[in-house]
């Protein structure tokens, strides 16, 4: 596996700076993609109608990258799938004018950001599969119509890395970020199922910043993660195990893992959804910095959200739609 030239890093950059500005020859005619719900698989001409809803949407678009990395991905032999050897990854937001409705989310006519985790395989300047996880249900917390229980952590935030740097144009030495976060991934899996302390939280830092987006929300240092995200979802997913990582990269001080956390909604409520006793797959992303002490200072966490609510059986859009003003009429 190879890493990305400089030249290289620019080119995939500016790929993606022309598809979001509406080159649809940005995507390969066989390009695929995974996108968050309600996207879900597509193909081929599949993807441009995602993209064409989003320009739709916010007609006077912008991208804005905060973290791009890119870089040989390395394996994981969990995933079975199809999966690139080396890609991009991209943390940031959309942001323009939202001038028409999207995903049944009624326009403002006012700025607005949508924020996304997205990892890409580009060949020759054309974008050939793409996992990406835009936080539609953060856009519905923006505009004021997300019809479910409020995030425990802070919604609405997810800001660049501390001191810049993020968008990485230059290669640079590994510093063994990838390493580390697959070894804390391990600690992870120390879980007692009775005792939050048992999770080894010695690579992260003290005082570290989760930006989690969707339903999760933001939260600060190790108390602050363990009361308003871990125990919540250790509460509700007691047996919960990473199925697998589509992508896999460290770009100097920064690395980002994406894949599937399998889990059995067999314990407490969660997102305000009694346990259904169901068995479903998370789709997440985790971007994260190290500071020099090479522990986590930040990570930002992706998610489909309204995919997993939709595996516990609820109809996020059904309820969008009841909300503001077209409620189902029928059985």
């Amino acid at each position: 596996m190879t890493g990305y030239t400089d030249q290289e890093r620019q080119d995939a950059l500016s790929t993606l700076e022309r598809l979001t500005n509406g080159d649809l020859d940005a995507l390969s005619p066989k390009a695929w993609a995974d996108v968050a719900a309600p996207f879900g698989r597509r193909s081929g001409s599949g993807v441009a109608d995602v993209w064409r809803a989003l320009h739709a949407a916010l007609p006077d678009i912008e991208r804005r990258d905060d973290i791009f990395l890119a870089g040989p991905n390395l394996p994981d032999t969990r995933w079975t799938e199809s999966r690139p050897d080396r890609m991009v990854a991209c943390c940031g937001s959309y942001v323009g004018t939202f001038r028409a409705p999207f995903c049944g989310i009624p326009p403002t006519g006012g700025v607005v950001q949508l924020a996304y985790g997205e990892a890409h395989h580009i060949v020759d300047g054309r974008i050939q599969a793409s996992w990406m996880l835009w936080d539609i249900a953060g856009l519905m917390q923006q505009t004021g119509c997300w019809p479910m229980a409020q995030p425990l952590g802070t919604p609405g935030l997810w800001p660049a890395p501390k001191g810049g740097q993020g968008v990485r144009l230059r290669a640079s030495p590994e510093l063994g970020a990838l390493d580390r976060v697959l070894v804390m991934h391990g600690g992870l899996n120390t879980f007692d199922g009775k005792d939050i302390a048992s999770i080894d939280m010695s690579h992260w830092d003290p005082d570290f910043m989760y930006w989690a987006g969707g339903n999760i929300g933001a939260c600060r240092g190790v108390d602050g993660f363990r009361a308003h995200h871990q125990i919540p979802y250790r509460r509700a997913f007691p047996g919960a195990l990473g199925a697998g990582h589509f992508i896999r990269l460290s770009d100097g001080p920064f690395a980002v893992t994406g894949g599937d956390v399998a889990i059995t909604h067999s314990g407490a409520d969660y997102f305000g959804v009694p346990a259904t006793g169901r068995s479903m797959i998370f789709r997440v992303m985790d971007f994260y910095r190290f500071n020099d002490a090479m522990r986590i200072a930040e990570n930002w966490l992706p998610n489909d959200t309204i995919g997993l609510l939709s595996q516990m059986g609820v109809d996020v859009f059904a309820r969008l739609a009841h909300l503001t003003g077209t409620p189902r009429r029928t059985l």
